[in-house]
């Protein structure tokens, strides 16, 4: 029963089925999947778990870390910011973020790349009165595209890598994928600049409940220090830097002098700026100013386990003992290791230090602190924390070492010092012990779903092939393609995946399509590298439904999207990829 390929087909089946029904998680499917081989005898006992072991897991993790490493220094977002102030016509702003997302997509994830780009998107569609629908799907079609240029860009080109050198003997090396990739996403982001005329106008995001209770008026405290690009300049520079999203309403020299915020005076080091924002906006201007929060830099007691340090946004409650009092009365920091980093009261403007406002019930406000301990001591203080809205406020330090660190390995691994794996896992680690990404952000940055079904399927693929089931699709087309000139047969290929990735995901995709397109390639009498990168490229590019990757599915609330405004734009996008795409690849990998 173990060398049926019928009864690895109907493993494979059910995996669809219920992938297309869409009531339970892809992991849990995949898990469920890998059980069933498991019991039928499909997948040996002792190698049941081996896929989570699997240099493709180790990979992706690590390639997750790394990318919210760099998106959370903002260096990237800092670099065009400048830019985006220059360009204000929706065709300007759209070229500068599709060709930025795609450009980004090839060295990091391409759902970080569009994760960090979102808000400046969105920024652009606000100074411009357009709407965000215009730029979002485009972009998250950028970094499909764009992960299609490194092995890290796209998971299906790390699934792709590792099956080559398991069926035969030779990875994918990192930029294997450039000739191909690099062209497409030239091609595709050219079409995008234009084609998202395709796409229906004045699209406007849905209301969500997390909307509904935005905090929209905080007021922080920033400090300027000697690295600072606005050391020396007047006022005027910083409101530009604000860009109308944040307020300032004072300026505390010396410590102790208040001075009025005219757009003449000159900035120095050491002067403390009153902010007005959402949390959001006041942590973007911040960073681009390289400010310091006032409290930011103030130890708490869990300073040699960084990894636990974090802020929360919380509500003070009718009993508490803050009320009444200012955080500098009640030496918040000194008793209770708890540094206040802004504060809200809805219909009220603050002009007085931070530390001296006397809080009310109702009031919201941003502590840091040890998350561990936090919970018990903002119920001490009768503080009542916002389930589901913990955030960072903070300027971050050391914005270059990510892109460093991720430079690093992807030189090491080009070169052929260290295999892929090794170079970024050890990538993650040094982003972690050099304080660009906390332990615990860290964790949360990890796909777990993505590693889950990862390791689940790998052992589920493989006994496609491993039960001769792979040669025996392999045979079914060789007899539809009989009449095929070769670049018929690796089109056929390239559409049986990008037609299977919208139902399986594009990693499974992979993991089931490779082994018979190797097969395939050998009933033809063919190199499979041409084969393999067809696979590649077609689970990559799923541009037809929201759900088929994650990049489509997180833009469809910001943008408005329906399920059909896919087609629109990713139908055509769909056919560029598959007409410039087989020839090109016959090129760069002859068949014999």
């Amino acid at each position: 029963m173990a060398q049926d390929p019928y009864l690895a087909f109907a493993v494979v089946a059910g995996l669809t089925a219920l992938f297309v029904w869409g009531r339970l998680r892809y992991d849990l499917v995949a898990v469920i999947a890998l059980l069933a081989a498991v019991f039928t005898g499909l997948v040996p006992h002792k190698v049941a778990f081996s896929g989570f072991g699997d240099d493709i897991v180790i990979i992706v993790a690590s390639a997750l870390v790394v990318s919210a490493a760099i998106e959370r220094s903002g260096v990237l977002e800092a670099a065009l910011y400048r830019v985006s102030l220059r360009v204000r016509s929706i065709q300007g702003q759209a070229v500068i973020l599709i060709s930025a997302v795609a450009i980004l997509s090839a060295f990091i994830k391409n759902i970080g790349a569009l994760a960090m780009m979102m808000p400046v998107a969105l920024q652009m569609a606000r100074r411009s009165n357009a709407s965000a629908s215009s730029f979002l799907m485009p972009m998250a079609f950028a970094s499909l595209l764009g992960g299609l240029v490194t092995l890290v860009g796209t998971s299906p080109n790390i699934v792709v890598s590792r099956m080559r050198e398991e069926l035969t003997g030779h990875p994918f090396r990192m930029f294997d994928f450039a000739p191909v990739g690099l062209v497409l996403s030239v091609v595709g982001v050219t079409f995008l600049v234009f084609g998202y005329r395709l796409l229906p106008s004045g699209r406007r995001a849905s209301a969500t409940m997390d909307e509904a209770i935005t905090i929209k008026d905080y007021m922080t405290e920033a400090r300027v220090t000697a690295n600072s690009p606005v050391i020396g300049h007047a006022l005027a520079d910083l409101v530009k830097r604000c860009d109308r999203e944040v307020l300032i309403t004072g300026i505390i020299r010396n410590k102790v002098e208040r001075l009025m915020p005219l757009s003449n005076l000159v900035l120095i080091e050491g002067d403390i700026i009153l902010l007005e924002g959402d949390p959001k906006a006041l942590e973007r201007v911040v960073r681009r100013a390289g400010l310091e929060l006032e409290g930011e830099d103030r130890p708490t007691e869990a300073q040699g386990v960084d990894e636990e340090i974090g802020g929360i946004e919380a509500v003070i409650g009718p009993i508490s003992i803050l009320i009444g009092q200012t955080a500098k009365r009640m030496a918040l920091h000194e008793r209770f290791n708890i540094n206040l980093l802004a504060v809200s009261r809805s219909g009220q403007r603050f002009t007085e230090r931070l530390r001296d406002i006397t809080l009310q019930t109702g009031d919201v406000v941003v502590l840091k602190g040890d998350l561990v301990r936090l919970p018990d001591k903002l119920r001490d203080l009768g503080i009542l924390p916002l389930s589901e809205r913990e955030i960072r406020l903070g300027n971050v330090r050391q914005r270059l070492i990510p892109v460093a660190i991720l430079g690093g390995a992807i030189l090491l691994t080009a070169l052929g010092a260290l295999p892929v794996a090794t170079a970024f896992f050890a990538a993650a680690v040094l982003a972690i012990l050099f304080g660009a990404l906390s332990l615990r952000e860290a964790y949360e940055a990890v796909d777990w779903p993505i590693v889950v079904m990862l390791g689940a399927l790998i052992p589920v693929s493989e006994s496609i092939r491993t039960t001769g089931g792979a040669d025996l699709i392999a045979g079914w087309l060789s007899q539809i393609s009989s009449s095929l000139p070769p670049y018929g047969a690796l089109a056929l290929i390239m559409v049986a995946a990008m037609a299977a990735t919208p139902f399986l995901n594009n990693a499974a995709t992979v993991l089931i399509m490779a082994p018979v397109a190797v097969n395939f390639a050998d009933h033809l009498g063919y190199k499979p590298d041409a084969f393999l990168m067809a696979v590649a490229v077609g689970a990559a590019c799923d541009f037809l439904t929201p759900v088929g990757h994650q990049c489509n599915t997180l833009v469809m609330g910001p943008g408005g999207y329906r399920f059909g405004d896919y087609w629109r734009l990713g139908l055509p996008l769909s056919s560029i990829v598959i007409v410039v795409g087989v020839p090109l690849i016959l090129l760069v990998w002859p068949l014999s």
